[in-house]
């Protein structure tokens, strides 16, 4: 069974949201590194920026992290290098939140360089954490079932949905 969480127009407010909740959060920064996880996460992210260069004068760095989401053990490649983020403020940015395994790992992968902090971003949190991990810029948070699935489509129209 399929039900409908958020739809495109809640989607889209969302994002507005969570970019002014960004930029508030980082209203001294010059710059921020906007760390989207592959797939889903890394669209997510591209609307972010789109709506921080709307409302802010902060230079957005757009980053792409690409991992294992079940092996995350097996490495993360970035789309930059490490020195580029040094001393730099990073979001990282997810579509769901569910266990927390793929935000704790992101998070670990900035911490070989010292930064000034680093905050997490998720349209969905469903609050089924393994991890001691928490989403600081959360679009939803839904209690679900374990059995229950969230997926996101950012394809238009955009819809989240919870499938059991």
């Amino acid at each position: 069974m399929k039900t409908a969480i958020l739809n495109q127009q809640e989607i889209e407010y969302k994002i507005r949201r969570i970019a002014f909740q960004i930029y508030e959060s980082n209203l001294n920064e010059s710059q921020i590194i906007l760390a989207g996880i592959k797939n889903k996460g890394f669209t997510f992210a591209e609307k972010i920026k789109a709506c921080l260069e709307e409302i802010s004068d902060i230079n957005i760095q757009l980053v792409s992290l690409k991992l294992d989401k079940k092996n995350p053990l097996n490495g993360i490649e970035a789309s930059i290098s490490s020195s580029e983020y040094k001393n730099e403020s990073v979001i990282i940015v997810d579509d769901v939140l569910n266990s927390g395994s793929t935000l704790i790992y992101a998070v670990n992968f900035f911490l070989d360089q010292p930064v000034k902090k680093i905050q997490t971003a998720v349209l969905v949190d469903r609050s089924h954490k393994k991890y001691p991990i928490k989403a600081d810029f959360v679009g939803l948070s839904l209690s679900t079932s374990l059995s229950e699935t969230v997926k996101v489509n950012f394809d238009s129209p955009y819809t989240a949905y919870l499938l059991e």
